[in-house]
């Protein structure tokens, strides 16, 4: 009979936020995989919790290594808990291998959640929270860094970003640079802690106080791109908006109209588009013969 992975979600700051059925998964588990087993005893103390399980460290440096081993604990019937630093495990912290060889495995997997980071930036930057998208940390070299904000540049969705402090000043910046200096921005650090601070701008500006340093845990949330106003939209998108409607049974006759009064543009210029678009595609294969 196989054991029972569990995720549990660890406080990003104030300790009064463990969940209620943390203290008793903690009690309960045969193996504890901790980020960090030091932060990890901090935690259990100021819980009250004794841990009789046995206690592994689980870090980036070690993942790959130590997940057969706690997969073959998984599958001979032990109960794993998998605790990170802050917050819930796998979310851009150690996690993602071990969830995925259980699976493999036939393993239960279950979470106690817990306290986010990403959702709670998002919940008081003030910024849109119907649709976003979490890129994590950014690539640390500045080429990297920003062939990465490039691809996100038209993300209609608001954007959700970990940083380090010592590094929160080039991205913003570069972020400034790829998508505008006038996007609006929250800036959000040390979320629950004792000097929590939300700083709410244009990435521009932004830019110009995380210059002077900035200390702490920091999660960045970044405005989408806007919405493309008429007569903004490419021919290929034009293509693809009539190719949609196509693929969900309009003809395309009505498909063509409809895109057109959506995007503001003579029906002309999306039919041009269109003609163009299948003409592409019908000698393209011969030009490279």
């Amino acid at each position: 009979m196989t054991g029972t992975l569990v995720l549990a979600g660890t406080p990003i700051g104030d300790v009064a936020d463990a969940p209620p059925r943390l203290a008793a998964e903690l009690a309960a588990a045969d193996v504890i995989a901790a980020e960090d087993t030091r932060r990890l005893r901090r935690l259990t103390q100021a819980l009250g919790v004794q841990t009789p399980g046995r206690v592994v460290s689980y870090f980036e440096g070690n993942e790959s290594a130590r997940t057969p081993e706690l997969a073959e604990a998984l599958a001979g019937g032990a109960r794993v808990l998998l605790v990170t630093d802050a917050g819930m495990p796998s979310v851009s912290d150690p996690g993602y291998r071990l969830v995925a060889a259980a699976v493999e495995r036939g393993v239960k997997v279950t979470a106690v959640p817990g306290p986010s980071a990403v959702l709670t930036a998002l919940a008081v930057s003030g910024l849109p929270v119907d649709r976003f998208c979490f890129e994590g940390f950014l690539p640390r070299k500045a080429g990297e860094r920003l062939s990465r904000l490039r691809e996100s540049a038209d993300e209609r969705r608001t954007l959700v970003f970990f940083e380090a402090p010592h590094r929160l000043d080039d991205t913003l910046a570069a972020m400034a640079e790829v998508f505008g200096p006038d996007r609006r921005a929250a800036v959000c650090r040390e979320l629950t802690k004792t000097y929590e601070e939300v700083r709410r701008g244009p990435l521009g500006e932004l830019a110009e106080w995380a210059a002077e340093g900035v200390r702490g845990e920091i999660t960045v949330v970044v405005e989408g791109a806007p919405e493309p106003g008429p007569g903004d939209l490419s021919a290929e998108e034009l293509v693809r908006r009539v190719q949609e409607r196509e693929a969900a049974g309009e003809r395309r006759k009505e498909a063509i109209a409809a895109v057109a009064a959506e995007a503001g543009v003579p029906k002309r210029d999306v039919f041009d588009a269109v003609v163009a678009a299948k003409n592409a595609a019908r000698t393209g294969p011969s030009e490279g013969k």
